[in-house]
């Protein structure tokens, strides 16, 4: 079973508008309205796998009554701290006919200093009473919390001997690195801006990854490229991943799905603590995700199928 944290949930809604222009009137030819955010995508992908997942983080007002009764119908368990404020709305507009994709996202919800003390001691409190095989931290923090949030909840479950993963940006990913998670998940984009040098060359993605496997410590870092990949440095070795060719129909939680897989196929895959093997269902799960549109909504089928189609080479 994992856990994860997510401070900064939403209600995301994906629109599909085709020919989708500013200045006028669009009407979307398909509108989808999930609980989201990028821990409980996590959550909904590794649940479709066969795992088991539960969901914590932030949730406030009628937005946030929204997502605990939509993870509530996909059964997804979850054990929310309550803010005062509205939990934000996410919106993506997917254009297939021009293959552009659109993001409108809400800052979230202040979250006080005791609502984030509460949630320190939430997580504390989950990871004593279940037995976790990984805590998931991902996504945004809200307006005002401490960038030190995630590196705080990783040492908690570093006591807890609860392996840690982490897939944030900014100063929350500069903090976490710092905590040593087991697992770190950045793109490209956002190692770059949290290690403040550019990723421009695959040996420049590439020694990056072994930077901070070897040097930090980080067991296991992936770093991905979307439509390009992803690099693996894990036990001491590392490989890259090139997904199949796919239809694309929407990037969000893409990445999401990628971590999903590869928790579930570390733990319960056929070859468990394989970081070839993981690699190469997260990168199936992540292709199976940007075909569909919807967070996280890629079937266990297509994820095996297309983790069939990747392929997966030592560097």
């Amino acid at each position: 079973m994992i856990l994860t944290v997510t401070p900064n949930a939403a209600v995301d809604k994906t629109y599909q508008i085709d020919d989708f222009r500013l200045d006028c009137v669009n009407r979307p030819a398909q509108t989808f309205t999930v609980a989201g955010g990028k821990g409980i995508n996590v959550a909904r992908v590794y649940q479709t796998l066969g795992g088991q997942a539960m969901a914590t983080g932030f949730l406030g007002g009628n937005n946030g009554r929204i997502v605990a009764r939509a993870l509530a119908s996909e059964k997804i368990p979850g054990d929310f701290v309550q803010v005062t404020g509205e939990t934000r709305v996410c919106i993506a507009v997917i254009d297939p006919r021009t293959g552009t994709q659109t993001e409108i996202n809400e800052s979230g919800p202040v979250a006080s200093v005791r609502q984030v003390h509460e949630l320190l001691r939430r997580v504390k409190r989950l990871l004593s009473q279940t037995r976790f095989e990984f805590v998931v931290l991902s996504g945004s923090l809200p307006p005002d919390t401490p960038s030190t949030l995630y590196a705080e909840l990783i040492e908690i479950a570093r006591k807890a001997e609860v392996r840690a993963v982490l897939d944030t940006s900014g100063d929350a990913l500069r903090e976490g690195l710092r905590a040593t998670p087991w697992m770190v998940k950045p793109n490209r984009v956002e190692l770059e801006t949290a290690l403040g040098v550019s990723l421009d060359t695959d040996r420049a993605v590439i020694e990056a990854a072994q930077r901070l496997h070897f040097a930090q410590k980080i067991a296991v870092v992936a770093l991905t490229q979307g439509a390009e990949g992803a690099v693996l440095a894990a036990q001491g070795e590392t490989w890259r991943a090139v997904p199949p060719s796919i239809e694309f129909a929407s990037a969000v939680a893409s990445g999401d799905s990628f971590v999903a897989a590869f928790l579930w196929a570390w733990q319960y895959g056929e070859r468990p603590g394989d970081p070839a093997y993981a690699l190469q269902m997260a990168t199936g799960a992540g292709a199976a995700n940007a075909a569909v549109i919807g967070a996280g909504f890629c079937t266990r089928e297509a994820t095996f199928a297309l983790a069939d189609q990747s392929r997966v080479e030592q560097v």
